[in-house]
């Protein structure tokens, strides 16, 4: 068995050495592959804070997908097509501009998942993951019938927004940008389980009586988890819409939200690097074995059944001879 930081390292020098590889042998395609394993990770890590710190099975996580998908296909469309944003008393003009599209992603974001948590947090168990499906699913019909961006054929931007000093229609430049921010959650994911308010969500998943008889409020502490996680999430909805240059009501499915739950059981649920790993081992599976056959979900399925049923720590778990959180 290995120590789970030496897992996390050779995870993380994975990410660094295959880009350099696929540049080297001239491969944008597998650049384009692994960014999209990184994006998927992002959101995986966000919705691990809920899942895997806080006991929160949200079924209804890509909803924050998708409006950060909209956020940055709205702003984007605006700009490429010069005319501003009216919302009635205010006027927005579009932007190509990537930072101040990933602050309102963000924002947005966090902001429905407070009204949605606020809400959803009355509830708890079997109810609470219905209860964010049924979020979820309203937003999916909402974008399937909102004909100014498309409905349900969607939205495309023709250009990839742009980030300062870089030239993000470079696969490895764009990967790049992506890789930095997925290094900038992963850090604050750390920090936030070794903090006081970690310890303390920790708590109120495992044993919320004792937490409240020591004057913290159990249902506050996972609100800003689910916060947190939605704002997470939402980043990584803009920089999947960004990579395709074009978004769709299929960002608010619940298939995706149950997609990236399989993700961070595959790695390992409340793992650090957990979300990675499945990411990068679902985007593995669904381009090789999607190539073989249309049913490659049939073997997803079948390594997903046999983590659950002898790997309960995930693929790190079993590396490392330690199982992860009980949710």
């Amino acid at each position: 068995m290995i120590s789970e930081r030496v897992v996390n390292a050779l995870t993380f020098a994975g990410l660094l050495v295959v880009p350099i590889w696929a540049l080297w042998v001239d491969e944008p395609f597998t650049i384009t592959l692994i960014t999209r394993a990184v994006i998927l990770a992002i959101a995986a890590v966000g919705l691990n804070i809920a899942l895997g710190i806080g006991g929160l099975v949200s079924l209804g996580h890509a909803m924050f997908f998708g409006l950060g998908g909209y956020a940055m296909g709205i702003l984007a469309s605006h700009a490429q097509t010069y005319v501003p944003l009216d919302l009635g008393l205010l006027t927005i003009a579009g932007t190509k501009s990537m930072p101040v599209i990933w602050v309102v992603a963000t924002l947005v974001s966090g902001l429905v998942a407070w009204i949605v948590g606020v809400l959803s947090l009355r509830t708890s168990g079997v109810y609470f993951i219905m209860i964010t499906l049924a979020f979820g699913q309203m937003f999916f019909y909402f974008a399937i019938s909102w004909s100014a961006y498309g409905g349900e054929d969607g939205l495309s931007i023709y250009v990839r927004n742009g980030f300062p000093g870089l030239n993000t229609l470079v696969p490895v430049q764009f990967y790049g940008l992506c890789f930095v921010i997925l290094c900038i959650v992963l850090f604050l994911n750390a920090r936030l389980q070794a903090s006081p308010f970690g310890l303390a969500l920790n708590a109120a998943r495992q044993v919320p009586l004792r937490v409240e008889t020591v004057g913290l409020d159990p249902r506050r502490l996972k609100l800003v988890a689910f916060v947190i996680s939605g704002a997470i999430t939402g980043l990584a909805g803009a920089l999947f819409a960004d990579l395709n240059r074009f978004v769709s009501p299929t960002m608010f499915s619940w298939q995706l939200s149950g997609e990236l739950i399989v993700l961070i059981i595959i790695g390992g649920v409340g793992r650090l690097f957990g979300p990675v790993i499945g990411a990068c081992m679902f985007v593995a599976l669904e381009h090789w074995l999607g190539g073989l056959t249309d049913f490659w979900h049939v073997f997803l399925g079948l390594i997903l059944l046999a983590i659950v049923l002898f790997a309960r720590g995930g693929i790190i778990g079993l590396l490392t001879g330690k199982e992860g959180s009980h949710v």
